[in-house]
């Protein structure tokens, strides 16, 4: 029997894998909205259905925006709340209960394992439950040394049980790639701090790179399999271009701003940290509106890149990028087909990577579209122009569900709010997930081919 059976709920040729997936994400949102809305949430007034339902979405979709301040406007168990949230979304509800009734005993429905599946796994394997019940395992064991690192570093600044908690909290977020901060200025007070830096990155880096990605590094290393898969080796190689190219290019944009009078510490580890935050995590230890246009315009190109399949970040992903360089590569010298490591890559594969990328790229321009129609004001057009990057930076940081923020979120009305919300979601699940989804299959119908001119 399968989720949906043990739970008494009627199934129907309706309830496929997609939608399942899509729905159980819908459906956490709005019981965390519920939650998050009652009074007890609240650590002054209570908030608005917006504010809950906008924090919801953003913890669930491991985002990190946020319209109210996490650490003052909700009381502890709203917190709480947040955190339960952003640990189901960065797993998934129906991971949860495929380990857990596996452990049990109970069986496994087809439609539970292709959810999870496609969910983390690159190719179906056999020693599916194996993986899931380490998947689950390993996240709590990072969590708990990270978490650790934090409370050693914390302890010197709060007292045991508050640093403990901030400890617990963070380094839940950031292994998630949520980028929720209980600090009302992110890890901004930490930006010269070693452990804070190296622990936040090294979280972020590890929740990042994909559940299999984990599962075969650390399998290669204890010697049970002799070379890694192309995907984990096309993950681990674009993943640490990213991570240094970027953090070049966010010295180099600021040596002369940003860093013109900050040391050679504070300059490496504020590169370094922005370049892995800002690829699905959301921290930040220096203020984003500060930084200069060339800077934005690196970390709107990494946010849009993301992190990568089977992780808990969002984005066009790591392999997708990849796989777009290797194929303008391959055009460039005459070749149709893409081989990477002596293999062939399947043409359904990079016609898939093409469509994510484009509906990805129509989807922001829709929703910053929609931001801008709806932002009112009388401005003349250079007087509002900083709009313009303001909310392309916060749409594309809501699709990659990173969270990093020029400082426009909370200022946002509802209709803005909505609209973030829906690019939160779907950066989540996938536009073309969130597409597919409702649509009926239909056999396609080959024609007569004819030439067009293109390019």
């Amino acid at each position: 029997m399968d989720l949906l059976t043990r739970l008494k709920i009627p199934l129907s040729p309706l309830f496929t894998p997609t939608r399942i997936f899509i729905l159980s994400f819908a459906g956490v949102i709005l019981l965390g909205t519920l939650l998050l809305w009652l009074p007890f949430s609240a650590g002054k007034g209570q908030i608005t259905f917006i504010d809950a339902l906008f924090s919801a979405t953003s913890a669930v979709c491991v985002t990190g925006l946020a319209t109210i301040d996490v650490g003052k406007d909700l009381s502890f168990a709203g917190q709480i709340i947040t955190l339960v949230l952003f640990q189901i979304g960065g797993l998934g509800i129906i991971t949860f209960s495929v380990v857990f009734f596996g452990m049990m005993g109970r069986g496994i429905s087809f439609k539970e394992r292709e959810i999870v599946q496609s969910t983390f796994l690159h190719t179906p394997r056999r020693d599916f439950l194996p993986i899931m019940k380490w998947v689950l395992l390993s996240t709590f064991i990072i969590e708990g040394l990270g978490a650790l690192l934090l409370f050693i570093r914390f302890s010197f600044d709060f007292p045991a049980e508050h640093a403990l908690y901030q400890a617990i909290y963070h380094a839940v977020s950031a292994f998630n790639n949520c980028g929720y901060s209980l600090f009302s200025n992110s890890l901004m007070n930490y930006r010269d701090d070693w452990i804070v830096n190296l622990t936040i990155m090294g979280l972020i880096i590890l929740g990042g790179i994909g559940f299999i990605v984990q599962y075969e590094v650390a399998a290669l290393t204890r010697g049970r399999i002799k070379k890694l898969s192309i995907h984990s080796k096309i993950v681990l190689i674009t993943t640490g271009s990213l991570v240094v190219g970027g953090a070049a290019c966010f010295y180099l944009f600021e040596m002369n701003s940003l860093f013109r009078d900050a040391s050679f510490q504070t300059s490496f580890l504020a590169s370094c940290f922005h370049s892995v935050s800002a690829r699905t995590s959301g921290f930040n230890t220096v203020d984003i509106g500060q930084l200069t246009n060339a800077t934005i315009l690196i970390l709107i190109i990494l946010m849009f890149i993301g992190a990568s399949p089977g992780s808990t970040g969002g984005g066009i992903k790591t392999t997708s990028f990849a796989l777009l360089i290797f194929m303008i590569w391959n055009r460039i010298k005459g070749q149709d087909e893409v081989n990477m490591f002596n293999r062939t890559i399947p043409k359904e594969i990079l016609s898939r990577t093409i469509a994510i990328t484009i509906a990805s790229a129509f989807s922001v321009c829709l929703i910053t579209s929609i931001l801008l129609l709806f932002a009112g004001g009388a401005e003349a057009p250079l007087q509002s122009r900083h709009f313009f990057v303001e909310y392309l930076f916060e749409t594309v940081s809501a699709f990659g569900t990173v969270g990093l923020s020029m400082g426009i979120t909370a200022n946002m009305n509802d209709i803005q709010k909505l609209a973030i919300i829906l690019i939160m979601f779907a950066g989540r699940v996938g536009p073309l997930t969130l597409a597919f989804a409702w649509s009926a299959p239909k056999k396609g119908i080959t024609y007569a081919e004819e030439q067009v001119m293109v390019g």
